[in-house]
C-alpha cells in the first residue's frame, strides 16, 4: 500500500511527486500520458518564474527531466475510478488496482462533457474498460465512443468479441479494420435505456445497443470520486487542498481558475504537504 497516490501529469502532479519524493514518502504517480497534453499543446508561455518565454513543450520536457532526474516514475495508466474502502483507497486502472492511504487529484479540466446518460448508466451499460467489462458483451450489440487513435486496439478487441460494434471515432485519421466494426461520423447525443443501456441516439437516429464502451483519457470528478462535492465543474477544497472527503486532496485547474501553470505548480506543492500532516495525523 502506497501512503499517498498522485493523479496527474500537469504542473500540479509533477509539483507533488517531486515533493512526495523529498519527503520520502511511499508513493504512486499515475497518469494517462507522460506529459500533460494541456502543457504541450500552449504555443507560449511568459508568466512561469524563471522560464520567461518557453513553448508549452520546452515547459512539458523540463517537468519532465526535472522527475527523471530524481528517479521520479510514473505509471501510464488511465484510472477510471477511486474508492474509499475502510482507511484506504482504491484506484481503478483497467484491470489493475493500486491502494493509497491518500489521494491528490490532479487532473485538470474535462473539456469533453460527457453524454447525455454517460454517467446515469455508469455500471448498468456504460463501461470506461474494455479489459475489464468486455467478455461481458460476447455476440452482442455494443457502441464504442472513443476520443483517441491510441485506444483503436482496445477497440479491435472488442470487436473480437461482440457480434456488432458502432464506433464513434472523435479524431482524426481512424483506422478501424475489423469487418463488424460500423464507423458513425455523426456525433454521439445520447445513451438511453432503463434499467439497463438499450441503445444511443445520433442527430435523430436511434441504434439498438446492449452496452455502450467510453474510451477517453479524462473523467468528471464525479464520476471519478463518488460522492466529491463539485461547484460548476470545480473540486471544492479549502486553502489546505482538502475536499469534502477525508483523505482526498485536489490541485490545480480542476480546482478552479485561474488556469495558470504556475498556480497549479503551488497548489501541487499545497496538496502534498498537507496530505503529509494528514498522514502524520493518522
Amino acid at each position: 500500500m502506497y501512503d499517498i497516490a498522485i493523479i496527474g501529469s500537469g504542473p500540479a502532479g509533477v509539483s507533488a511527486a517531486i515533493n512526495a519524493k523529498l519527503l520520502n514518502k511511499k508513493y504512486i504517480w499515475v497518469s494517462s500520458r507522460a506529459v500533460s497534453k494541456k502543457v504541450g499543446a500552449a504555443p507560449h508561455i511568459k508568466n512561469y518564474p524563471g522560464l520567461p518565454d518557453v513553448t508549452g513543450d520546452q515547459l512539458g520536457w523540463a517537468l519532465l527531466n526535472h522527475t527523471q532526474s530524481m528517479g521520479i516514475e510514473l505509471f501510464e495508466e488511465i484510472i477510471s475510478g477511486v474508492y474509499q474502502t475502510g482507511d484506504h483507497f482504491t484506484l481503478i486502472a483497467g484491470n489493475k488496482d493500486f491502494t493509497a492511504r491518500s489521494v491528490i487529484l490532479c487532473v485538470g479540466v474535462e473539456t469533453l462533457k460527457p453524454v447525455v446518460g454517460e454517467e446515469e448508466f455508469l455500471g448498468r451499460g456504460v463501461s470506461y474498460c474494455a479489459t475489464c467489462d468486455g467478455l461481458m458483451y460476447r455476440d452482442k450489440t455494443i457502441c464504442v465512443y472513443s476520443t483517441d487513435k491510441h485506444y483503436e486496439a482496445e477497440i479491435e478487441y472488442l470487436c473480437s468479441l461482440a457480434k456488432k460494434v458502432y464506433v464513434f471515432p472523435m479524431y482524426k485519421g481512424y483506422e478501424i479494420k475489423p469487418s463488424n466494426a460500423e464507423v458513425v461520423l455523426k456525433p454521439l447525443k445520447k445513451i438511453y435505456g432503463d434499467m439497463k443501456v438499450r441503445g444511443v441516439e445520433c442527430d435523430g437516429e436511434k441504434l439498438e445497443v446492449d452496452g455502450v464502451f467510453v474510451l477517453k483519457n479524462a473523467f468528471s470528478p464525479t464520476t471519478l470520486v463518488h460522492g466529491l462535492k463539485v461547484e460548476n465543474g470545480h473540486i471544492c477544497v479549502d486553502r489546505q487542498m482538502r475536499t469534502n472527503i477525508d483523505g482526498i486532496f485536489a490541485a490545480g485547474d480542476c480546482t478552479g481558475r485561474p488556469y495558470q501553470y504556475i498556480k497549479s505548480a503551488g497548489e501541487g506543492n499545497t496538496a502534498l504537504h498537507y496530505a503529509v500532516e494528514y498522514l502524520n495525523k493518522k
